[in-house]
């Protein structure tokens, strides 16, 4: 499972020009779900990004996202599992298959919740726009498989 993970003063998602999920001060979470991840990787993945220290406090990356008051607005992005190896078209032959990759990023979204971060998300398999202000910038990639953050 790989994710970015950007820090933002705000940020929105939207589907055919309708607000379908949006944060204040947080984080948003890019979720490439990729064949052979498992619910261990998406809940490795939710725990390490709610405790990341990412936010400014005595050092600029010394509070975690509940500390600041923030929220987490989690999109499921299927690219990420994309290669540019070989050609010029990307090939997407790792990413999970879209029935599984959904249960998988619905459960990094429901980590979340459960750490206690108020977590809001995209639509799955839909055409959406994200507009977001990077705070920072900062921007951290989380990947996860068998179980462990590597």
């Amino acid at each position: 499972m790989k994710s970015v993970v950007q820090r933002v003063a705000r940020a929105r998602v939207t589907v055919d020009g309708e607000t379908v999920g949006a944060i204040d001060r947080g984080v948003v979470v890019l979720v490439g779900v990729e064949r052979g991840d498992t619910e261990a990787d998406a809940d490795v993945t939710a725990g390490k990004i709610a405790k990341l220290r990412c936010f400014p406090g005595a050092t600029p990356m010394d509070k975690t996202i509940a500390e600041v008051g923030g929220g987490a607005l989690v999109v499921s992005q299927f690219t990420l599992a994309g290669s540019v190896a070989k050609g010029n078209r990307p090939s997407f032959t790792e990413a999970e298959d879209p029935a599984r990759a959904e249960q998988l990023y619905l459960r990094v979204a429901d980590g979340l919740r459960a750490a206690g971060v108020p977590v809001a998300t995209g639509r799955f398999r839909a055409a959406m726009q994200v507009d977001l202000l990077n705070d920072g910038p900062v921007t951290l990639l989380v990947f996860a498989r068998d179980g462990r953050v590597t």
